[in-house]
């Protein structure tokens, strides 16, 4: 497609209630890396005049594009439209880069100059999008936008497939959480701009990252056509820290490759339907599954493209995409908290057999310890909230079972934790008291949030080896970009990335 500008604009809306405010946020914006900003001057208080949209746009230190929103597009102008367009026009005439005028809006009564012809819908995607994009590419408009809201990230997909097939210069994105992924990959498929506010609260629209994250977190200024995709898919994944340790990861190795999250509602059918949306032409190549989706992954990916340990398990977190659109899975989770214990004890895998451990917890994280315990022939009891629970799960991989309420008497070498109990924010929880923990060797909590909590400082106190959950975390993400791309991960920096999101630390 064609694109006026050499490459996809940054572009930062500005939202203040005063010219003044305005002005000085716009030297902000072109401080912080924007190509382009936009003013919205229906963010303003009063009805901006000549002499306001002259100090706006005199001697500007970045393009702009002048928007004066009405509430029917989601903007917040409600005045007499004739009004809105006189101020349009008027900002042509000053000398604005580009005017944003709605789409419906007669073409008549647009407004001269050179002009985005837009379309929102606040709701979702509109049924008629298709007819929507056409009518904006016929028209006689600079630019096209078209922008609506996601319910999955398949939507997002959609964004990106119309920039793929515009003819002229285009701007597609969905809104909300869903739809990041249009956001950030914008530039990879060659729209002319993506929005980013200057800073978190001064966002125009659902789902806008900061100018800081989209240029330090998701690598805007590295990707291109070329450029791979991979994201972690779950409900919630606003707080991962995945896309920072892989983007990390892919800037330290040379990787021309960015990392997205991907949020998708619990239920099958939300996941299958995102993963019928991943075609080739995106360059999605490969994936990390958290709750709720792990089984989901491996129902869709087929059993016989894991491995066996991930089929004994039936769950999976890992998902490798090849160019051709063919898909294989493992469990990434099961190796990872077995070699951060064993690395802990310093002992091989194997040196696990006969040893006796107390694994608290039934869930997921749990069901991939106990297999690879099993795996490994060590001598497994399972304390479970619910027992039946626990007694399904140990009759499934030959362990013991045993109610929660008779973990005081626990007699093993090792306790793993693989419950939320002492997660932040109820950091002072702990799932065992601290007369127990002096018959035990060694304590891992699966916990990663915080970095030490409290099981972990008492097992300390009380002579334990302990291994913390970071360790499992680490491992895990390390375990999955080899996995996708067959070479070495930078651990010592992967773990950095980590402790530093953790203790809130800002690099």
């Amino acid at each position: 497609m064609s694109n006026t500008l050499s490459k996809t604009a940054l572009i930062v809306p500005l939202i203040q209630s005063t010219a003044g405010e305005m002005r000085a946020c716009m030297s902000r914006a072109s401080e912080a890396g924007a190509d382009m900003v936009e003013l919205r001057l229906d963010h303003l208080a009063d009805l901006p005049d000549d002499a306001d949209l002259k100090s706006l746009l005199e001697n500007r230190p970045v393009p702009a594009i002048v928007t004066y929103r009405p509430i029917r597009q989601g903007g917040r102008f409600d005045g007499d439209e004739s009004d809105r367009l006189e101020i349009l026009t008027a900002a042509a005439r000053l000398g604005a880069d580009y005017i944003d005028v709605v789409l419906d809006v007669p073409p008549d009564n647009r407004p001269k100059g050179r002009t985005i012809l837009s379309h929102h819908d606040f709701t979702g995607s509109p049924a008629d999008l298709e007819e929507i994009v056409a009518e904006l590419e016929a028209s006689d408009a600079d630019v096209c936008k078209i922008v609506f809201t996601a319910n999955g990230p398949e939507d997002a997909l959609t964004a990106l497939a119309i920039l793929r097939n515009a003819t002229k210069p285009t701007i597609s994105l969905a809104m909300g959480e869903a739809g990041l992924a249009s956001r950030i990959l914008a530039g990879k498929f060659g729209a002319f701009g993506t929005f980013a506010s200057l800073s978190e609260g001064s966002e125009s629209a659902p789902g806008q990252l900061t100018i800081e994250q989209m240029k330090n977190l998701y690598r805007w200024d590295s990707a291109g056509p070329a450029t791979e995709v991979y994201g972690v898919i779950g409900c919630p994944v606003a707080h991962s820290m995945s896309p920072a340790i892989h983007n990390s990861a892919f800037a330290e190795t040379g990787i021309d490759a960015v990392y997205v999250p991907l949020l998708i509602e619990s239920g099958a059918e939300n996941f299958n339907r995102f993963m019928e949306a991943v075609a080739p032409w995106t360059d999605i190549r490969g994936l990390s599954v958290t709750i709720p989706h792990k089984e989901n992954a491996i129902a869709r990916v087929g059993a016989e493209k894991t491995d066996e340990l991930s089929r004994q398990i039936g769950a999976i977190n890992t998902i490798a995409i090849t160019p051709d659109g063919s898909f294989s899975g493992t469990n990434t989770d099961y190796a990872a908290a077995i070699d951060a214990l064993c690395a802990a004890m310093g002992i091989g895998r194997d040196d696990l057999s006969g040893r006796k451990v107390a694994v608290i917890g039934a869930g997921g994280v749990a069901r991939a310890i106990v297999a690879a315990l099993a795996h490994h022939n060590a001598e497994t009891t399972i304390y479970n909230r619910t027992f039946t629970r626990a007694e399904k799960l140990a009759e499934e991989f030959g362990a013991k079972a045993c109610p929660l309420d008779k973990v005081a008497e626990i007699s093993s070498e090792i306790i793993i934790n693989c419950t939320s109990i002492g997660m932040h924010p109820n950091v002072n929880d702990t799932p065992i008291s601290t007369g127990t923990l002096s018959r035990v060797k060694v304590v891992f909590d699966t916990i990663y949030n915080p970095i030490q909590t409290r099981l972990l400082r008492e097992a300390s106190d009380a002579g334990c080896l302990t291994v913390s959950g970071v360790d499992m975390f680490v491992n895990q993400a390390v375990a999955q970009f080899e996995f996708w791309t067959d070479k070495s991960a930078p651990r010592d920096l992967m773990r950095e990335v980590v402790v530093r999101h953790l203790t809130g630390q800002q690099k």
